[in-house]
């Protein structure tokens, strides 16, 4: 296992802990500090001393894909996960992967069910949807149909096989990662229908972490169309449909600016129209709520004005 931790002191230990009480316990973490300031290295390192299946390494900032990719390069298991410091395991977790993986040498990549978590941590009933049917490449070119990193159990000799993520990358790596996956066509990435990973939101930044988030999937197809031109010329103006979707939906989970959630919607419809036919669902519940809350947010502005200017009363006459 590796875990990736950039100043993530005040949820590290929970998140060690959600590995120390796996009902597996035979396993190996790898702790990579990546250049924090706060006691995220403190942290890990005293859990480390009181167990030796985690180990603690330290770097100058580099980002999530190059500690990652360090992470698995310090590693030996066969088995590979990762998990983000603030992120919490089921304690069923590693037992229901690896025996999924077990005498099934084509299965390249697991992932579970994720339940979202409050930035406090409590659970908040909502559940990541779930695909029902096999995974193809295209299905990568758009949204993370296994919604984290932190919900991946993956064979070594895949990744050997691939290569680590790509390094400069900091959004959009993961799905980067599982499309050259898909794209090679010796693996499949499948879903085990039960939720083992719980998934903390975080409002924090969040305008400039879903422009981020756009500018990663633009390097996402950027890559893409370096080995797999023809998937991408036939898929583009869906994919970006859909991922605008997708950050106009993060943006009603993290109640993000309602002008912003327009804005990603009536781009993901210019892109592709069709959406609202052939995922009508979906696509026609995220544009009434995004709209309704911009128009929400409008009329409070208005009734604000005219409060205030009846308050203001009548100037001084002349």
């Amino acid at each position: 296992m590796v875990i990736p931790v950039h100043n993530g002191a005040t949820l590290l230990r929970a998140t060690l802990q959600s590995v120390q009480q796996q009902s597996l316990s035979d396993w190996e973490l790898i702790v990579l500090d990546d250049g924090s300031s706060d006691d995220s290295a403190a942290i890990a390192t005293a859990m480390a001393s009181e167990d030796p299946r985690i180990q603690v390494l330290r770097q100058a900032n580099a980002g999530v894909s190059r500690t990652r990719n360090r992470g698995v390069a310090a590693s030996q298991a066969p088995l590979i996960a990762f998990l983000d410091a603030d992120d919490l395991w089921h304690p069923d977790k590693l037992r229901a992967h690896v025996e999924r993986h077990q005498g099934d040498a084509g299965l390249g990549v697991s992932f579970a069910r994720v339940e979202f978590l409050s930035p406090e941590g409590n659970p908040t009933g909502t559940i990541a949807s779930h695909p029902s049917v096999p995974l193809n490449p295209a299905d990568f070119l758009c949204e993370n149909p296994t919604t984290t990193t932190s919900n991946w159990v993956l064979r070594r000799e895949v990744f050997e096989a691939v290569g680590g993520f790509v390094e400069d990358m900091s959004y959009s790596e993961d799905l980067e990662w599982l499309l050259r996956v898909a794209c090679t066509g010796l693996w499949r990435i499948e879903a085990i229908d039960r939720v083992l990973t719980y998934y903390r939101t975080s409002a924090s930044g969040l305008s400039a972490s879903l422009e981020r988030m756009e500018r990663g999937w633009l390097r996402l197809i950027t890559e893409a169309r370096g080995y797999a031109p023809q998937l991408v010329a036939r898929h583009f103006a869906s994919a970006q449909a859909v991922h605008l979707r997708y950050l106009a939906r993060r943006s009603l989970r993290l109640q993000g600016d309602p002008a912003l959630g327009a804005d990603y919607m009536l781009r993901a419809l210019r892109s592709d129209w069709t959406l609202l036919i052939r995922q009508p669902r979906r696509t026609g519940l995220t544009a009434v709520a995004v709209f309704t809350r911009l128009i929400l947010q409008t009329l409070r502005r208005w009734l604000r004005l005219g409060s205030r200017s009846s308050r203001a009363g009548p100037g001084p006459r002349p």
